[in-house]
């Protein structure tokens, strides 16, 4: 059987006196889109640090390709792209590109590929600091894609971007995991469920659901990712 792209064990995080997660665990497999869905608070960025090993006050085991998390030999096999853009207002689009390619050894004119895959080519000699809310975010994703990662971690990546956008940047994971990579994608948008292989559904620091989006919606008998969401919790609160 292949190895999961990530394995959490008994995930416990504290910040300061306050438990995010206290003992939590799952797998997730190869070539899939994960969805880490729930309400703003429920801990989606805490575990997403925690995969990618920046995450401080961390108890128990995140083995990420077959190596502890946030081990240096998974710098260039691990992207991760933050709900804020992390790019330079004062460069160009192609200019943060081409330093952050430098930077990681990613193979020469690679910044071209990815201006590509997010849709940036008008936009590739305008400065960052010109760019929409949304153009930004995916100034950030683009980085996030250099190189070719093998696990693409993504914080809230289609906030503040219309719908034709968060379809296309959807085309674009559903493509990236067909070709192989791991994509984890966080939303607190419900209905971006339905594009995922995966769920797992977060709320107040506790899984309360790990599920495909099939069987989110045939066991709770709803026709929408929310309501089937809120029957989910209203369930727990009932057993």
């Amino acid at each position: 059987m292949e190895q999961p792209t990530v394995l959490v064990r008994d995930l416990r995080v504290k910040r300061g006196r306050k438990s995010v997660f206290d003992g939590i665990g799952f797998d997730i497999p190869r070539g899939e889109v994960t969805g880490l869905l729930g309400p703003s608070g429920c801990g989606k960025t805490t575990l997403l640090r925690a995969i990618v090993g920046v995450q401080a006050g961390v108890a128990g085991d995140v083995t990420v390709l077959g190596e502890a998390a946030g081990s240096r030999s998974l710098r260039h096999r691990v992207a991760y792209a933050t709900q804020a853009a992390s790019v330079y207002d004062d460069l160009s689009v192609r200019q943060n590109l081409s330093f952050f390619a430098k930077a990681l050894g990613a193979p020469r004119g690679d910044e071209d590929r990815v201006i590509d895959l997010v849709g940036l080519r008008e936009q590739a000699g305008r400065r960052v600091e010109a760019l929409s809310g949304g153009q930004r975010n995916r100034v950030s994703l683009a980085a996030a894609l250099l190189g070719s990662p093998e696990l693409i971690v993504l914080d809230e990546p289609t906030v503040g971007l219309d719908p034709v956008l968060r379809a296309e940047l959807w085309a674009l994971f559903r493509r990236l995991a067909s070709q192989g990579a791991t994509l984890i994608v966080s939303s607190h948008v419900m209905d971006e469920a339905l594009h995922c292989d995966r769920l797992i559904l977060l709320r107040e620091g506790e899984i309360v659901a790990d599920t495909t989006p099939t069987k989110l919606l045939e066991e709770t008998g709803q026709r929408d990712p929310e309501a089937a969401f809120l029957a989910v919790i209203e369930s727990g609160e009932a057993s």
